[in-house]
């Protein structure tokens, strides 16, 4: 059986690895000045950056339409895939994946079965990544669609902003929420808990809240073969040092990705976030030898 994989534009995945894979990306759009465009082909990162650095610029985001995915999903049946399975951003942040439940039911829910990875970015990204490599080894759809769950259930992600307004603005966080980092100095460290944008403590300063992001990494991952990804919107120089950072403390990274958030994700964590996703090895089966520890 031939398995596809889809996903939407918030998994920011690396154009190489949608490339290897064959992962088709439904693009979100982006209103930007009054015009819509699709995310990474229309509008990019640096158009939402220099948007939200001038006073007046609004923002503001929307899901691909059920119409767009069932296009993507007759176009990857008719080329020769059996059966899709679709993973895409948390439900609690996005109407991405009620359109695309939408469409799987317009297609046939036996043809397409789609996953709420109640995460974004990369949170998503490596559940989508864990379905297209089991199906590339021959997995039917149920398996795929079970092993993307699996990552997203243990994957986390933590990152910093400079200001919780943008989030706040866009609905995804609480007024009360964003009162947490009004405090000069004060940088808020978030996380995505039950597919939710949460405030998870408080750090004064950038580079401590850089350090915590590296600890709290290194507490996920728990021991080597972690998948590791690093975001940022206009914070290239923060980025790389996190990653860096990442790569010398946290032991036997299996991959590392550091990247750019798209247009969607950035018009909602503003300039300067940078935030870090660490998708854990699976544990081993019982009856299976335990991974083997580095000193």
């Amino acid at each position: 059986m031939s398995v596809a994989v889809v996903t939407d534009s918030t998994a920011y995945l690396p154009p190489d690895v949608v490339a290897r894979y064959g992962i088709e990306v439904v693009p979100c759009y982006v209103v930007l000045a009054g015009h819509s465009g699709r995310e990474g082909e229309d509008i990019t990162p640096a158009d939402v950056a220099r948007a939200l650095s001038t006073r007046g610029q609004k923002v503001s985001t929307s899901r691909p339409t059920p119409g767009d995915f069932v296009a993507a999903y007759r176009r990857l049946l008719a080329a020769g895939a059996d059966r899709v399975v679709s993973v895409h951003l948390s439900a609690e942040l996005s109407g991405t994946w009620d359109a695309a439940r939408l469409a799987a039911a317009q297609v046939g829910e036996h043809v397409v079965t789609v996953v709420d990875s109640r995460s974004t970015a990369m949170g998503t990204g490596f559940a989508v990544l864990a379905a297209a490599r089991a199906a590339a080894e021959g997995a039917g759809a149920a398996e795929a669609a079970a092993v993307a769950e699996a990552t997203a259930a243990r994957t986390r992600t933590f990152f910093v902003v400079d200001t919780l307004e943008h989030l706040r603005r866009g609905g995804r966080i609480g007024s009360a929420a964003s009162l947490l980092g009004t405090a000069l100095a004060v940088k808020p460290v978030l996380h995505v808990a039950d597919g939710r944008v949460v405030p998870l403590e408080r750090v004064r300063t950038s580079g401590r809240a850089l350090s915590r992001l590296v600890q709290l990494a290194v507490e996920v991952a728990g021991g080597p073969g972690a998948s590791v990804a690093v975001h940022h919107l206009a914070a290239a120089q923060r980025a790389e040092k996190l990653g860096t950072d990442l790569q010398q403390a946290v032991p036997g990274i299996r991959e590392l990705h550091v990247s750019e958030l798209g247009a969607v994700i950035g018009a909602h964590v503003g300039p300067g976030a940078v935030g870090v996703v660490v998708a854990p090895a699976p544990a081993a089966e019982p009856g299976e030898d335990a991974q083997p520890q580095e000193d």
